[in-house]
């Protein structure tokens, strides 16, 4: 073959590898992000409640200690290289922030977080979920005899016995949904998610304040005692929150499709730990995924049932291992064809 037509070759052959380079570095994981919608998470009820002028006294008292930037980004409660290690990074007290200070807000111990009413037995868990991935979400509640006038810890969670776990389920409307078991308790509680994803080390969290009533408690707002223990909580006569006040705290509501949309201008977190502008990673809700022909995607585990705090860590070696192949499959091409026509240049100078 002339020389030329051998330069032409491998000109055509880097030319192609290239956009495979490029399809591999497209590959690396993108963030998810979310929140839970039901029960309603802190930072989800006071982001419905309105940034900039919250109603119940609780999200106030957040927007006081932490600003209003941590309620437009809701949907971003996350430590990028958790992998599975979230006692190891939260501390004590820091759970609902996950230790990140523009959340700090969410830590306030109070007993007058807007709460759902909920009670034993099977319920339905709705994530809300703006960035699908592959992982595993685990709920856990607090033990008989919580406090909620105090910051929770990692031992106020029943950590051997989440009330739910599910992997890979698919969302659906803008959320994941499965299915759970809560055990019988009184009066309020806190709900603490943990999704970990498993094509990434990066996890989210949330707390959800929870009611149960018991020992005259009707409800949120009702005037009865909280959680049964002799402290009055949701509802009650006083808020315990050192603010003195007798105002009830009101039934929680999650943020509707409207809300979300109209904020998302306002979310920094394109580019607070992230630094991309993917459009699949913003505040909007996402749309439903086409159907999969794949493996079972939701396998929900009842109450009761043993698991370890995170099932799934990192798993991105062979994404980052596909990427550096491909770069260095296109450098090496590259200089090849570099070495090709410098050959061909000599050769034509012989002649």
């Amino acid at each position: 073959m002339p020389t030329s037509c051998k330069a032409k070759a491998s000109a055509v052959g880097v030319l192609g590898l290239v956009p495979l380079a490029l399809t591999a570095l497209a590959a690396a994981p993108a963030s998810a992000h979310g929140s839970m919608g039901d029960p309603v998470s802190r930072v989800s009820q006071c982001y419905a409640e309105g940034p900039e002028s919250p109603r119940s006294a609780a999200c106030k008292a957040a927007v006081a200690a932490g600003g209003t930037q941590a309620l437009y980004d809701w949907n971003g409660i996350r430590i990028g290289d958790a992998a599975g290690r979230h006692r190891q990074l939260i501390p004590d007290g820091k759970l609902c922030s996950a230790g990140n200070e523009e959340f700090k807000g969410l830590d306030l111990a109070r007993a007058d977080w807007p709460a759902t009413r909920v009670r034993g037995g099977s319920y339905t868990f709705k994530y809300r979920v703006t960035a699908p991935h592959k992982g595993t979400f685990n709920v856990y509640l607090t033990k008989p005899g919580y406090d909620p006038a105090r910051p929770p810890a990692w031992s106020d969670l029943d950590l051997e016995h989440p009330v739910a776990t599910a992997t890979d389920p698919v969302a659906s409307g803008g959320f994941y949904t499965f299915s759970g078991t809560l055990p019988e308790r009184s009066g309020r509680h806190l709900l603490y998610a943990v999704w970990q994803r498993s094509d990434s080390p990066e996890a989210f969290y949330s707390c959800s304040d929870v009611d149960f009533g018991g020992n005259g408690d009707t409800g949120s707002g009702s005037g009865g005692t909280g959680n049964g223990n002799g402290r009055t909580g949701s509802g009650s006569g006083r808020t315990e929150s050192g603010n003195g006040g007798t105002t009830p705290a009101p039934a929680a509501s999650a943020p509707s499709d409207e809300q979300i949309e109209a904020g998302a201008g306002r979310s920094t977190i394109e580019h607070h730990g992230h630094g991309d502008d993917d459009a699949s990673t913003s505040a909007k809700p996402t749309a439903a995924p086409a159907p999969s022909t794949a493996a079972p995607a939701n396998r929900p585990k009842a109450a009761g049932a043993s698991a370890d705090l995170a099932e799934t860590g990192a798993s991105t070696g062979t994404s980052y291992l596909a990427i550096g192949g491909a770069a260095a499959l296109a450098l090496g091409s590259a200089a090849l064809f570099l070495s090709v026509r410098r050959r061909a240049a000599g050769g034509t100078h012989r002649r």
